[in-house]
Formats: C-alpha cells, structure tokens, sequence
C-alpha cells in the first residue's frame, strides 16, 4: 500500500448488460462523456466531479477495470445537453433524439426509480443533469474478456 486514500467508484447504469457495455466502451476508448442527474449526487450527499479528479472504473462484478480522471464538468438542464457532448458517450445513437430517448427510458426505468425512491420520477427539458468528459489514464490488468479487453 502506497497509503494514498481510496479512489472514489465510477459506476455506469446499474450492474448487468448496460453497465459493462458502457465500461467496454470506456476500455476502448470510445466513451469519454457522461450524463448522471444532479438528484443523483444531491441525495447521496455527494460531491459533483472535479477537474483532475480521478475515479476507479467498476464492471457489474465490482470488479476494477481502469481509472478515469475528469477533464470538465459542467451543469446544465437536460434540454441544453449538445449533441458535441451526447456523441462522445460512445453508446452509437445516431443522433441527438436518440440518445435522449435511451437516456430517458432509463431515467424512467423501474431500477431508477426504485434507487431515487421515487415511483412517478421522469426527466424533461429542465431536469437538471451533470455532464463529465473524462479520459482513461489507466486500465487496469486483466479486464474481463466479456468487455472487450484492452482496446
């Protein structure tokens, strides 16, 4: 142990498929943005990312597969998200609509909505959301082969 502090957990969506498509694309290098909802770090009492911060990368296994270190944050409301920053979390919409409404239907998802415990949440134009561009600086030995490997 070099006694640095633990780095803090990046989580993609809920453990299962989504996730580890999403850390696939991470170690491929093909994701490099993120959207989360404000209520999301609100009701955890947590902090937003920081510039230069950096955050250990988990698969659904909780298993480390990198470290990702945040290069802007920005807050904006969900109607403001560009496509710029929508393109770039490596999911292949093809465009702007598209992206929204995977995001939406997952914000609305049964599992979101048991998390924020809230039964009737849903999301639109002026729903508050955080927007992360962050780049690998490490991936970890080892990633499991069902997410691709290295890239």
């Amino acid at each position: 142990m070099d006694g640095s502090p633990p780095l803090p957990v990046a989580e993609f969506a809920f453990p299962g498929p989504l996730r580890d498509k999403l850390v696939a694309a991470v170690l491929a290098g093909r994701k490099t943005t993120t959207t989360s909802l404000r209520i999301e770090y609100d009701m955890e009492d947590e902090l937003l990312p920081s510039v230069g911060g950096r955050h250990l990368v988990i698969d659904s296994m909780a298993r480390p597969v990198a470290v990702i270190e945040t290069a802007a944050v920005e807050q904006v409301l969900l109607g403001s998200v560009s496509w710029a920053h929508a393109s770039c979390e490596g999911e292949g919409h093809p465009d702007l609509q598209q992206w929204r409404n995977d995001h939406e239907s997952f914000w609305h998802s049964q599992s979101m909505r048991d998390f924020l415990g809230d039964p009737g949440f849903t999301v639109d134009d002026d729903t508050p959301v955080v927007l992360e561009r962050f780049r690998v600086v490490e991936i970890l030995p080892d990633p499991p082969a069902r997410l691709g490997g290295y890239p």
